[in-house]
């Protein structure tokens, strides 16, 4: 306990500049104001995510990793927002509809190019483990992602995200949550009970935990609020500032700040022998961002804007979607198996890493820019077809597992299944 108190205190202390900042309305310069709001939405995060790790005995597995999942990318999902609304108080030709573009976009694809391929990695230096190994169960998020990946074409197709597909996309993360509300328990009766520190908070009450847990994400989310703003605007000012251009800085170092709590959550399972939660929880973070996330621009824009509004996909943020939605295919594809090796993590880091570089080597060149997006995204679907052409069995299983299995069939599934890896 002592541990965790100690690392809340730091936590806290972290987020204090952040706070007198913005009380007193002190500016002093970009580069300083994204470091000190981004490390208060860093901190934040951590606190929101060790709560909601203590929430995960009183939850169903699936509940909560959906549940730890969503909450842990909160810090995501308030600098995206925000970019959308601003979009829509300045209009649909602001570069704010760029910002929230590119926020989403980097966002999602960082999930499927480096978190999930980090999962692996981490397993392998562990364990010396080749793959991490899901249960059938687990057949329920991929369903649910390869169902919202496939929507993600109908938007590219219109050319626009508007409130019918914030509808759309929103039903389809309701019915995820219903869908593993009851979903059995898949950890491995070897595993380690303790994945990180809020695990101390187990020694409390029923009451003092979520007396605990509640005061963990009351404080977590008033920085987060704060600090959303000034760090939002801090990172399109240092962008200009150093030279950088602030599209490519928003797509890729703000998600990496929002999204760290999420990525330790998950690092802290693959240490304490749960690499299937880690990677488990990094796919269901996926599905809430390309759900949840890229949903509420249009919703967020709308309330900027004091009217019904859709957030438009001009060529450079249609090639950019399209990109994201192939490496989302190409992502389900090497999980068909319902496992991800090393070669597979490779090839998604090795894929990423390519498209990042291209994007700062063509930064000032727009047309080659968007050419590179169009092949890289048609490399993704290539790639995803070839895989899926040799795993059409396991697709009809995953399809069958996550839309028509029954909760009881799917346990006993996952019974089977850990009775045989044993």
């Amino acid at each position: 306990m002592r541990r965790f108190l100690i690392l809340v205190a730091v936590a806290l202390l972290a987020t204090i500049p952040a706070v007198l900042f913005r009380g007193l309305g002190l500016r002093p310069g970009p580069i300083l104001d994204a470091a000190i709001f981004g490390v208060a939405i860093l901190a934040a995060g951590f606190l929101l995510s060790w709560g909601a790790e203590a929430a995960e005995q009183h939850i169903s597995q699936g509940l909560i990793l959906a549940v730890v999942a969503l909450v842990t990318v909160l810090p995501e999902y308030a600098v995206d927002l925000y970019y959308a609304f601003q979009a829509g108080r300045a209009g649909p030709e602001s570069q704010y509809v760029h910002y929230a573009a590119a926020n989403m976009t980097g966002a999602n694809r960082l999930l499927v190019g480096l978190a999930w391929p980090l999962m692996v990695l981490l397993h392998w230096a562990k364990d010396r483990h080749r793959a991490i190994s899901l249960a059938p169960a687990n057949a329920v998020e991929i369903g649910f992602l390869l169902l919202a990946s496939l929507y993600a074409f109908v938007i590219l197709m219109k050319g626009r995200i508007s409130l019918t597909d914030f509808a759309v996309l929103g039903a389809i993360f309701a019915a995820y949550v219903w869908r593993v509300r009851n979903l059995p328990k898949t950890d491995d009766p070897n595993e380690a009970e303790e994945a990180g520190p809020a695990a101390a908070l187990n020694k409390l009450s029923p009451a003092r935990q979520w007396l605990a847990i509640g005061a963990l994400a009351l404080t977590a989310c008033a920085v987060i609020l704060s600090a959303a703003e000034p760090f939002a605007e801090a990172m399109v000012e240092t962008g200009r500032a150093i030279g950088i251009n602030e599209f490519l800085l928003i797509q890729w170092l703000a998600p990496l700040a929002s999204e760290a709590p999420a990525v330790s959550i998950a690092v802290l399972f693959v240490l304490a022998n749960r690499a299937g939660n880690a990677l488990t929880a990094m796919v269901s973070d996926k599905i809430n961002q390309w759900t949840l996330l890229v949903g509420m621009l249009p919703l967020a824009m709308s309330i900027g804007a004091g009217g019904v509004s859709a957030l438009p996909l001009d060529a450079r943020q249609s090639e950019e979607f399209f990109l994201t939605a192939a490496q989302s295919l190409f992502g389900l594809a090497l999980l068909l198996r319902l496992r991800l090796g090393v070669s597979s993590a490779a090839a998604l880091a090795g894929l990423f890493f390519v498209q990042v570089t291209l994007a700062f080597y063509y930064r000032n060149d727009e047309a080659r820019t968007i050419l590179t997006l169009t092949w890289l995204a048609w490399t993704y679907l290539v790639l995803a077809l070839i895989v899926v052409a040799f795993n059409t069995r396991q697709l009809a299983g995953i399809v069958r597992t996550a839309f028509l299995s029954s909760a009881a069939a799917i346990e006993k599934s996952s019974k089977e299944d850990a009775i045989a890896t044993r």
